[in-house]
């Protein structure tokens, strides 16, 4: 591990100018704390949401209620953002959606029920 530059890897949502919605790659840095690890600086929150969803969700086109982050903890989810481009996420993935307006993103499960934390900003 390199202790100068260690990131958590992230996926984010968001809407262009036009209502479009994308997808990004994304790095929260994190700072070497010696014996406790590795730390991101504080982000200030909302709230948490635990959730769990169906093997047969299908959530058509919507937007994010919030800024928020959402750690998928099992199962599979598919994501399409409107340019069409589609992404498969599963346990340990972390995404920031940030489509709060536009045409917004849709939503399907892959590989049975899924658990997650929505963490609002």
């Amino acid at each position: 591990m390199n202790r100068n530059n260690c990131y958590i890897k992230a996926t984010k949502v968001s809407s262009d100018k036009q209502g479009r919605s994308f997808f990004s790659p994304i790095q929260i840095k994190l700072n070497d704390e010696g014996e406790i690890g590795f730390l991101s600086n504080p982000q200030e929150v909302k709230s948490i949401i635990f959730r769990i969803t169906s093997a047969d969700y299908d959530y058509d086109w919507h937007n994010a209620p919030q800024k928020q982050y959402i750690v998928i903890l099992e199962g599979e989810v598919e994501i399409e953002v409107s340019t069409g481009e589609k992404k498969i996420f599963g346990g340990g993935d972390v995404l920031l959606v940030e489509d709060i307006e536009g045409q917004g993103h849709r939503s399907r499960a892959i590989s049975g029920e899924r658990k997650s934390i929505f963490v609002t900003l």
